[in-house]
């Protein structure tokens, strides 16, 4: 990554902080998204005092115009594009509001266009990766996750499109498919709804995937790392999962 321009949303936690730290720590020169301007600033402060270059832009993803102009203040071409921002929901279709479908649908779907369109002309000329977060819930049927595989199999049709329309720009664009990943989000969901039974849960829902535990959001990152690196410049259009043998090998 050394002396790219690679621009990372939803960059100041869980995955997105582990990106944006692996990344730098590569050598890039790393643009994060976050709604969080608390998170962000803190981020790219303590970043910056490990001499890591990073810089930390406020926005929307969901917006288009907020991110337009958000995306034309990064100097110059852009490298790597990595579409991580995104939000979940816990339930069925019938337990899902209309609020709830909608705002899962401009943040993972509609942000996905929103910085896409934005960066990818600012790709065109020398070309470079775009990667973008989906799941295992893109392919496979998971219980309670109505909303949030309908924009997770969106994210997987997008890319395929993608990869497509912009493979004569040396643009190359694949997705990742994590499984359970321990993160900030899967905390705060234990201690709503199953408070004092957080690590019974926990153990629960990481017996889940074969090889007995979560992913770790910085192996999560290796795979971007790999994927948007020059090593991998024979991949696009594929969607990769890394989820403990979750979809290959359930029982």
């Amino acid at each position: 990554m050394k002396n790219k321009t690679i621009l990372i949303t939803g960059g100041a936690s869980g995955i997105g902080l582990a990106m944006t730290t692996r990344f730098a720590e590569e050598g890039g020169n790393v643009y994060f998204i976050d709604f969080d301007q608390q998170a962000g600033e803190k981020v790219a402060q303590e970043l910056k005092e490990k001499g890591l270059k990073v810089s930390f832009l406020q926005g929307d993803v969901s917006k288009t115009g907020e991110m337009k102009k958000t995306i034309a203040s990064i100097p110059g071409s852009l490298d790597v594009l990595i579409n991580n921002a995104g939000v979940s929901h816990v339930g069925n279709l019938e337990n899902t509001s209309e609020g709830d479908f909608d705002r899962l649908y401009q943040v993972n779907v509609k942000g996905i266009y929103n910085c896409s369109l934005a960066a990818l002309p600012k790709m065109k000329e020398k070309g470079g990766s775009v990667v973008n977060m989906a799941s295992v819930a893109s392919t496979m049927g998971i219980p309670d996750r109505f909303a949030y595989s309908m924009t997770k199999g969106a994210v997987f049709a997008m890319t395929l499109s993608m990869a497509r329309d912009y493979v004569a720009y040396n643009i190359r664009v694949n997705s990742i498919a994590p499984g359970r990943v321990h993160t900030p989000f899967v905390d705060g969901f234990l201690a709503k709804n199953y408070p004092g039974q957080e690590k019974e849960m926990f153990d629960k829902l990481a017996a889940t995937q074969p090889i007995g535990r979560m992913g770790k959001p910085e192996e999560i990152a290796a795979m971007a790392l790999y994927l948007c690196s020059d090593e991998a410049s024979f991949l696009t259009g594929g969607n990769f999962p890394i989820d403990g043998g979750f979809v290959n090998l359930k029982m």
